[in-house]
């Protein structure tokens, strides 16, 4: 059974007398245990799609199961097995946070867990903040206690929507050491980020929705190697880059008038031939690097293609 079903779910809203679609089909299989990256641009649907797996939005079309429960039919069992971290700062102001971490608890009819919260505030750096009222913590605390709430019932599928936003290097670390361990558990985890190379450290597999579809679902080393594959800086002492190797060239990284190269490789193999061109064409080398490409790379080619990859 997989931790999250989707299946052909779309939503559209109306605006200024206008239908707008967020969804248009979307269909994902989550597997128990993953860390899951959920990346696109704003508006490509993301949140809505949380909202819908949240049941905090109806989807017009479609259906969505968490652990098995149906998301509109079995809405009670579908929620207890999920926690969201939601991207906005919602909070009461008139409750300490262990208040609000009991309060919490009780919505799920859990009571006496106070070791649990106590972990879950020493886990994220809560603990002196215990007794302090909602409303006199910063925005990087309140955030922490988002996530905390969103952790108290032991959800086997938590998931983040841009929990880091806004906030500094050592919740960061905080938050990622604590949700990579929960992970290790086997807790299934969603992220939305717009912080790339967090998605790339973090997540074993990745889907992008570009316009409220899927245009690459795949595990990060897969996507990486296949889309985007590697590059080769060049700095010539002497010489020009050989016409035959013009079609490699990446052009917006290029200064050709300092005699500045990057062309992109799919496979290391190919290195070789590249050089021998160089040397063959009479070209004097003075710098080459070779880099592996990253999600960033790979991202900014899917969203930038005007029909993307799916997979």
């Amino acid at each position: 059974m997989a931790a999250i079903q989707i299946t052909n779910v779309e939503k559209s809203y109306q605006s200024a007398g206008k239908r707008l679609q967020a969804l248009g089909g979307v269909s994902l299989q989550i597997e128990q245990g993953e860390f899951f990256g959920l990346l696109g641009p704003n508006g490509a649907g993301k949140t809505s799609l949380i909202s819908i797996i949240a049941g905090l939005n109806r989807a017009d079309s479609g259906t969505v199961l968490v652990e098995g429960h149906d998301v509109v039919k079995d809405y009670r069992n579908a929620r207890r097995n999920l926690g969201v971290v939601p991207q906005e700062l919602v909070f009461d102001p008139f409750f300490t946070v262990r208040e609000t971490l009991r309060l919490q608890s009780g919505y799920f009819g859990i009571k006496n867990n106070d070791a649990w919260i106590e972990e879950i505030m020493e886990n994220l750096d809560l603990t002196n903040k215990a007794d302090a009222n909602m409303r006199a913590l910063s925005g990087g605390m309140k955030r922490r206690v988002l996530v905390a709430q969103a952790l108290v019932h032991k959800p086997p599928v938590i998931v983040l929507d841009e929990p880091t936003a806004g906030v500094d290097v050592e919740l960061r670390q905080t938050l990622w050491k604590f949700i990579s361990r929960l992970n290790r558990e086997g807790h299934t985890i969603v992220l939305t980020t717009h912080y790339l190379e967090e998605a790339q450290a973090l997540c074993n597999r990745v889907a992008m929705l570009k316009a409220g579809k899927v245009v690459a679902l795949d595990s990060m080393s897969a996507l990486i190697k296949r889309i985007s594959g590697s590059q080769i800086k060049v700095q010539l002492a002497k010489g020009e880059l050989p016409a035959g190797l013009q079609h490699l060239l990446i052009a917006a990284e290029t200064n050709a008038a300092q005699r500045q190269y990057v062309l992109r490789v799919t496979h290391h193999d190919e290195i070789e031939p590249i050089l021998a061109s160089l040397r063959t064409s009479g070209c004097i080398l003075e710098d080459l690097q070779i880099q592996q490409a990253d999600l960033e790379d790979v991202f900014l080619q899917i969203m930038g293609s005007d029909k993307g990859e799916v997979q």
